[in-house]
């Protein structure tokens, strides 16, 4: 095995979090129900170390250790994403914009595609389909009102189209269903659900793979709302530089990360059904009662390493991998579309404070005036763009800010929004598009739970697509001379103050 970097190998991340003085190795007993999540959850909300827990209470065949909060945030401003950037080989103190370039650079590039090995470490064990009972597993119940116990909260689905054209690899959630089944949302537009249609048609239950604690830069590919038809072992391959080591599974003809710490190998139904859910999910609500009926996961057969370790989400209100990846990557599609469409636009995030239902996009104002345009025409060019592609699926409102705004700065979105957009008047709203039904105003609001509710925002000052600023902010950085700024931070910690 060559690929033990931290990116492409789940294991060696572990141990980057661990040199990085980011990890919290627990090895007194830890109850998979509610206890591991319940840190976990704590860990979240505090920005603290990422859990691991090496005892966890009726572990069976070895399966599994515990890792919490694989993808969220630190609690440092210098390397507050930290965790992310360790995801695609980058320093620690990446920027979240160089962490998105990194994402991004791949749309340009040819695949790289992956190396087919006879072996891997995934292969290192494995349970037969009569040795299987995943109910007697230690699978975590994240919430107390959760409809099961969720196994499936940051691994990777694996299926390909009937003709093999194209392999899919993405994150659904999925929940323990009996001894041998999972059952888990398989919703439009998702590419799982794509696929799944295409069976369908063919008649045939559709070859399953679940591999859990993949390369971390494959979850985040997972994660990411690249175009139909794209194949993630490519896109991985040609945004490391490195092609992916892949095994074949050894009940069907999908591959799975050599390295991965545990696989599910199996099928996913297109005609047996079950309860699902409910589940508290990314915008931090659970609806108690809230069953959906979806497909069925058989597994077959269970190959993991040696101690192997399950990554878990325990998602819910800021801030979690569900708002680290989802929604930031949903911004960086955001903003290449934007650009390939010739839309004046530098920047694109997902504020946190916003759920991540938001995008906040940077305009180039000076590109903005010479386009000769004005606020009703350009948010009707962004709305109209950005709420049909597949990227803005899970964004219901887009924000469009001036240069003087830095959008990975929630508290800057914040004042540019609450300022500079007047409710209503420089507002467009859409109800003819596809909305996402997770958020709790569209499946439990008033209308209908899966069109409309989005909306475009237009943060700029009306002189932005004119003249320019005519504003002084009122803030330290604008509002003094620079030799009175000097002073004053020369000697912040001399008079009583807190460093930076």
């Amino acid at each position: 095995m060559s690929q033990t970097q931290a990116h492409l190998c789940f294991r060696s991340f572990v141990e980057a979090l661990k040199a990085d003085n980011d990890l919290v190795e627990i090895d007194t007993p830890i109850d998979a129900d509610l206890e591991a999540a319940a840190i976990t959850r704590r860990v979240c909300e505090t920005n603290d170390k990422a859990p691991l827990f090496n005892n966890v209470i009726g572990m069976q065949h070895g399966l599994f250790r515990i890792l919490g909060a694989p993808g969220s945030l630190r609690n440092s401003s210098k390397d507050r994403y930290g965790r992310l950037a360790r995801h695609l080989g980058l320093p620690p103190t990446a920027t979240m914009r160089e962490i998105l370039d990194k994402m991004l650079v791949a749309s340009e590039m040819p695949p790289i595609e992956p190396t087919i090995l006879p072996t891997g470490p995934c292969k290192e064990n494995h349970l037969e389909e009569s040795q299987i009972d995943l109910t007697a597993l230690p699978v975590p119940m994240v919430h107390q009102s959760d409809g099961g116990k969720y196994i499936q909260t940051y691994g990777m689905h694996i299926i390909k189209t009937p003709d093999g054209k194209w392999t899919n690899w993405s994150i659904a959630r999925a929940m323990v269903s009996d001894e041998k089944h999972l059952t888990g949302l398989v919703i439009p537009p998702q590419h799982i659900w794509q696929i799944h249609q295409m069976w369908k048609k063919e008649g045939k239950d559709v070859p399953w793979a679940l591999a859990f604690g993949v390369p971390p830069a494959a979850i985040m590919a997972s994660s990411m709302p690249i175009p139909d038809g794209v194949t993630e072992a490519g896109y991985v391959g040609a945004m490391t530089g490195s092609s992916l080591e892949l095994v074949k599974c050894d009940t069907n003809n999908l591959y799975v990360p050599a390295t991965s710490e545990i696989v599910l190998e199996g099928t996913l139904s297109i005609t047996e059904s079950g309860p699902e859910g409910p589940f508290g999910e990314m915008h931090g609500y659970i609806f108690p009662g809230d069953v959906h009926v979806c497909p069925k996961y058989k597994v077959n057969r269970i190959t993991y390493r040696n101690n192997p370790i399950l990554p878990m989400s325990s998602c819910g209100r800021l801030t979690d991998e569900t708002h680290t990846l989802i929604g930031s990557l949903a911004a960086a599609e955001i903003r290449k579309i934007c650009q390939q469409h010739d839309l004046p636009i530098t920047d694109a995030f997902a504020p946190f404070e916003s759920q991540v239902t938001w995008v906040a996009l940077r305009v180039d104002t000076a590109k903005l005036r010479s386009m000769k345009t004005n606020s009703t025409e350009f948010r009707k060019k962004v709305g109209d763009l950005i709420f049909n592609e597949k990227a803005g699926y899970t964004i219901h409102r887009l924000v469009l800010v001036g240069d003087d705004i830095d959008v990975y700065d929630g508290n800057d979105v914040m004042w540019a929004f609450s300022t500079r957009c007047r409710p209503g008047m420089d507002e467009t709203h859409y109800e003819n598009v596809r909305g996402f039904p997770l958020i709790p105003y569209m499946g439990k609001g008033n209308g209908s739970p899966v069109q409309g509710g989005k909306v475009v925002s237009d943060a700029l000052m009306p002189v932005e697509y004119t003249t320019g600023k005519n504003w002084e902010t009122a803030d330290f950085e604008s509002s003094f001379p620079e030799e009175v700024k000097s002073k004053v931070l020369a000697n912040w910690e001399k008079m009583g103050f807190r460093g930076n």
